[in-house]
Parts: structure tokens; C-alpha cells; sequence
């Protein structure tokens, strides 16, 4: 099972205050790799934060099953989706 990931770029639109990312925020909190069809320009390169399949090995897995912890991020989606739909 893969995160259901619908290609919005809405998180890559949202980076600020994410220290692992400060490099990349173009300074309105957009990452200076999402290209205008909102896809990641270094996508097989991103960094582990950019994977939610890698940051769940990496450091969740010790906490959360596979499937509660894809559906944490897909609540994240869903709420910065909303958020966006109001600004």
C-alpha cells in the first residue's frame, strides 16, 4: 500500500517553518522545486521529510502502524487542501 498522494502540491506550497526544508523555501513558504503543473522537479532526490513511506521506516514505525500513520499525513493533506480552498 502506497500513500494516496493526489499530486495537489499542496504541501510543497507549505514548507515554511519546517527547518529540514529552510534551503529550499523560496521565502513564502513554497519550495523552490515544485514546477507550475505542481510536480517535484527533484522527486527521486527529494529529501526523506519529502517521503512519507520513508519517514514512516525511518523514524515511525516504532509508533504507529503503516496504515494510522498514512492516514495522519492524509489528514494533514485534507486539512491544508481546505485551508487553501478558503485563502
Amino acid at each position: 500500500m502506497g500513500f494516496p498522494c493526489s499530486v495537489c502540491g499542496i504541501c510543497c506550497k507549505n514548507i515554511g517553518g519546517i527547518k529540514e526544508l529552510e534551503a529550499f523555501d523560496l521565502g513564502n513558504g513554497v519550495c523552490k522545486y515544485l514546477d507550475s503543473a505542481n510536480r517535484c522537479m527533484i522527486y527521486s532526490t527529494r529529501p526523506d521529510i519529502c517521503n512519507v513511506k520513508t519517514m514512516y521506516e525511518k523514524l515511525y514505525h516504532r509508533h504507529y502502524s503503516k496504515e494510522e500513520f498514512y492516514a495522519l499525513n492524509l489528514k494533514s493533506c485534507e486539512i491544508l487542501q481546505a485551508q487553501a480552498k478558503k485563502a
